[in-house]
């Protein structure tokens, strides 16, 4: 038992110093670093203050090491569950239980709050982990789904075949341009190549104990109990430029009770192998090897990218949105002027019919004036009210506080037109969109990847010759069993005994075996397997080649739908800056007949139907001229979308977006300040007394 108890610790002694020693040349796999999120601009100095914490994606950007924690790689991270609670930007911008909002507030609630950015973000940090996933040696990538998040209703995106994602964390076209999906092309052969084992180094020990009680079968073979104690340990791991490591040391104590046969109990046994494997063809060098990290690193790029992309959808939304309300707003200020001046002209209408000066069938005629005024205002009421719902989704996580669920939301930024459109060339125009729409330089990045798949995929196509090495050695040791020993026999057997004992050696001599010669076994060799005809790696091959083509067309392809959009977008502002200057001489000349109307008027001249027939006309030009104004800074956000300049013409940081928390005041263009804030009314006026 003293001697199972000294080789139990001599065996956990050197499974500790194999461990110390071939460890950390798998710990240098993981020398390269994960790349980080993409820095700020500018850092930010004094945060804003804030109910929830800004979201930390460094907190999730490497995996857990072993140092100082041995036992941090095997343990869960917990993710903390969304945050649900609103910035405390919502409660400044409260007052008197309404929300004013200006448009660079819109933006930056929609930056902190947002649920389809808030979505997207997480997207960064699952691409971190697939760069864990490919340094481990695993021969997949999970992906990334980089797509455009756009599930805030109210905010429509502009431009030619846009295509915008709704799925969970967005959706991505496959490798050439190809849908996935069912009864689709679900695979491509992004990723192939020659089979990886783990770069992770694993080691691998058995301990056991086992008691035997062996039943004779001969007579050469007595009864004895059998104990054995086993310790073995291996340590395997492949390395980038195509080399396989294979360490093994095995080791056995076995102890046999009345055994004549058994000049050793109990008897030691020790072996140590070390093999070596080098691919020469097929999975040689780094390029096969190191594929999927590059395509994880590539990917996680992507993700940076299209996170870009999702913020200027959604600002691109924001902004949509926001002139939307505007105009629901201003429409019902032009509405109650409406309705004002219709209820003052009827009751004007019905003093001239009582001194005799009007027929009585003036007041009915007023009167369903006032009554169709009314209806609009009540549709112009109700379009507000939806527009300021639609808002408040957009700009908050969560609506369940009825203070802010009931509050009118007032706009106090307005449109600003320039008095002279700037003239940009048009290939200027295009070339900043070519050097910065987010599509474009996802496909550029795609391309890559197919690029790097293709030359391991070339590679699988070699035969396969390996080259392998070996050393290793045998030891022997133990105790001289009594039981074989012709002098501890009474009677004697000289024929199943031995007269010389034989030397004991210490579980230290039994080790110093293994690398003094005294087993030793080495050698070299080279295997060879060439697969005849090798159709299916032609077949990946050649098909991999076709998606690299796709690719390179769906980048020209994406290239010049970005001409057409850029183009498109600058005919759209041209188009609504001359709508709105028709439209402002129509007000101007509406302004002017009604004023002439209501002389006429004045002098019995003219009939309070004409008045309020050029009143309705002059309110149909300001609404006009409203929209037209609009629909102007819509085309204007969406030239800066198609050129792919919306968040530099914004000042809006890709940092603060990532923390969910504004630290720089956005700065939108177009926007001046609104010079008297009139609240319009919740509910529809009464019909005014017959």
């Amino acid at each position: 038992m003293r001697s199972l108890t000294a080789l139990t610790l001599s065996q956990r002694a050197c499974a500790l110093f194999l461990s110390l020693t071939l460890v950390p040349a798998g710990w240098s796999q993981d020398a390269t670093p994960v790349p980080s999120a993409p820095s700020a601009q500018v850092q930010p100095s004094a945060p804003s203050p804030a109910k929830t914490h800004p979201y930390d994606v460094q907190e999730y950007a490497k995996p857990k090491s072993q140092f100082p924690n041995p036992v941090g790689p095997y343990t869960a991270r917990r993710i903390d569950p969304p945050n649900l609670a609103n910035t405390s930007r919502i409660d400044q911008l409260m007052h008197d239980g309404k929300l004013y909002i200006s448009m660079n507030d819109a933006v930056a609630l929609a930056l902190e709050n947002n649920l389809d950015i808030a979505i997207s973000r997480y997207n960064l940090n699952i691409a971190d982990t697939d760069i864990w996933r490919a340094k481990a040696g695993f021969n997949t990538i999970l992906g990334v789904n980089n797509g455009v998040v756009q599930n805030t209703p109210g905010g429509g995106v502009g431009g030619l075949g846009t295509q915008v994602g709704s799925g969970q964390g967005g959706t991505s076209v496959g490798a050439g341009g190809a849908g996935a999906g069912t009864s689709g092309l679900v695979q491509s052969t992004l990723g192939s190549g020659p089979f990886l084992n783990s770069f992770d180094p694993i080691i691998t020990g058995t301990l056991s104990l086992d008691h035997n009680h062996i039943l004779p079968t001969s007579t050469f073979s007595p009864p004895s109990p059998l104990n054995t104690a086993t310790g073995n340990f291996s340590y395997q791991q492949e390395l980038a430029s195509g080399t396989y490591v294979l360490v093994g040391f095995n080791n056995s104590r076995q102890a046999i009770g009345d055994a004549p046969f058994q000049p050793l109990s109990p008897q030691l046994n020790s072996s140590f192998n070390f093999r070596l494997t080098q691919h020469l063809l097929q999975g040689f060098g780094f390029a096969a090897n190191n594929r999927f990290i590059r395509i994880a690193k590539n990917n996680r790029e992507i993700s940076d990218v299209a996170f870009r992309w999702q913020i200027t959808t959604t600002v691109d939304q924001i902004e949509n949105m926001y002139w939307d309300l505007v105009f629901a707003y201003e429409n019902v200020r032009v509405q109650q002027e409406q309705l004002a001046f219709a209820q003052k002209t009827l009751s004007d209408t019905r003093k001239q019919v009582e001194i005799g000066t009007l027929a009585p069938i003036e007041v009915v005629r007023a009167q369903s004036t006032v009554a169709s005024d009314q209806q609009t205002l009540t549709v112009a009421l109700t379009n507000l009210q939806l527009q300021q719902l639609l808002m408040k989704n957009a700009l908050t996580r969560t609506l369940v506080d009825p203070v802010l669920a009931g509050a009118e939301v007032i706009p106090t930024s307005t449109m600003e037109l320039p008095a002279q459109e700037p003239v940009v060339p048009i290939q200027d125009l295009v070339n900043d969109a070519l050097g910065h729409r987010p599509e474009l330089s996802e496909q550029r990045i795609n391309v890559t990847n197919t690029q790097i798949s293709n030359k391991a995929i070339r590679s699988a196509l070699l035969p396969t010759v390996d080259l392998f090495a070996y050393y290793g050695g045998a030891g022997l040791g133990g105790q001289q069993n009594p039981s074989n020993l012709c002098i501890n026999q009474n009677p004697p057997e000289t024929g199943f005994c031995a007269t010389t004992p034989v030397n004991s050696t210490s579980y230290a001599g039994t080790l110093n075996q293994l690398v003094n010669s005294t087993a030793a076994d080495k050698g070299a060799g080279i295997t060879v397997s060439i697969p005849l005809r090798n159709r299916a790696s032609q077949s990946i091959q050649v098909r991999s080649e076709f998606e690299l083509r796709q690719a390179q067309l769906r980048l020209q392809q994406i290239e010049n739908q970005v001409r057409i959009e850029v183009r498109n977008a600058q005919f759209g502002v041209q188009q609504n800056r001359a709508s709105v200057n028709s439209a402002q001489a129509a007000v101007d000349l509406a302004r002017q007949s009604l004023t002439a109307e209501q002389k006429k008027y004045a002098l019995g001249a003219s009939t309070s139907t004409l008045v309020l027939q050029n009143q309705a006309a002059m309110t149909q030009a300001e609404v006009t001229l409203v929209s037209a104004k609009a629909l102007y800074e819509k085309a204007e956000v969406e030239l800066d979308r198609a050129t792919g300049l919306l968040l530099d013409h914004a000042g809006i940081l890709i940092w603060d977006a990532e923390r969910g928390q504004v630290t720089h005041a956005p700065n939108v263009p177009h926007v001046a300040a609104r010079t008297a804030d009139q609240p319009a009314p919740t509910n529809p006026p009464a019909e005014p007394q017959q």
